[in-house]
């Protein structure tokens, strides 16, 4: 299933180590660290299918580039050291390695389109992955977890295979619109996030509320979703204070590894 770039824009090979200059300052090293976390903790989870799924995060005070995990790695074994830092283009300008291909095609454009997507997390986690495959609109707001996301999905309904090019790239970006959330239908989810923490916040309870849900469905009888008033009121109380309750959420799962498996900071 995964396929590693060969060629970014459809006309040229992906060039290496293009620009590395100012690319190992504090802030990187701890988006480096923080990212790496987030992969370890999904692998826990059982959030990611193989070496198909990833992560990405624009590289504080680059703009143009961004942190992604390289092809051939699963979840369980990334480390801060080993994200490639890639540009829009396609050029790999830190690291060793070349991302999947769905990898750069997606999250390329997603940041170059999406300015507000500081970061990008694409899964194929089961949960949600199955209910972008049902009818009709995949998340019911039926239950409190759900409500974090009232008012912050869309929904991608054209599948149109892999993304293997630039073309398919922005025509994901652009079904996003303004949302958070995109579900898209045959294939899995993407979280966009202004920060790595609560992008792994919303990954996290995302999967926690798709999971109910399809408990709730198995069972047979009819789901009650929450009056909209009650739903958009409910999200607005879940929205005061999230940066830092996801801030503490991503601390914690810091600790854990830390006390587990600390070589993902290396």
């Amino acid at each position: 299933m995964a396929h590693s770039l060969d060629r970014a824009s459809g006309d040229g090979s992906v060039p290496t180590q293009a620009r590395s200059g100012g690319l190992d300052g504090a802030a990187v090293q701890s988006a480096r660290v923080d990212l790496a976390a987030c992969f370890r903790m999904a692998a826990r989870l059982g959030l990611q299918e193989g070496i198909c799924n990833h992560f990405s995060a624009v590289v504080p005070g680059h703009d143009d580039l961004f942190l992604v995990n390289p092809h051939g790695l699963a979840f369980a074994e990334v480390t801060a050291s080993s994200l490639l830092i890639c540009d829009c283009h396609g050029a790999v300008v830190a690291g060793d390695g070349v991302p999947e291909a769905t990898a750069f095609f997606i999250h390329a454009r997603l940041h170059h389109k999406l300015p507000r997507a500081r970061v990008a997390f694409h899964t194929h986690m089961p949960y949600a992955t199955a209910l972008s495959m049902t009818d009709g609109e995949p998340l019911i707001f039926a239950g409190q977890t759900a409500l974090k996301f009232y008012g912050r999905v869309a929904v991608d309904n054209d599948y149109n295979g892999l993304a293997l090019d630039q073309q398919e790239g922005d025509r994901i970006a652009a079904s996003a619109g303004d949302a958070d959330i995109v579900f898209m239908k045959h294939h899995g989810v993407t979280v966009l996030g202004s920060s790595i923490a609560e992008a792994w916040d919303d990954l996290y309870y995302l999967e926690r509320a798709c999971q109910v849900q399809v408990i709730a469905m198995s069972t047979g009888r009819p789901i009650v979703p929450i009056d909209p008033e009650v739903a958009e009121a409910a999200r607005q109380q879940i929205n005061v204070g999230n940066a830092e309750s996801a801030r503490l959420h991503l601390e914690s799962g810091k600790r854990q590894l830390d006390a587990d498996e600390p070589d993902y900071r290396h």
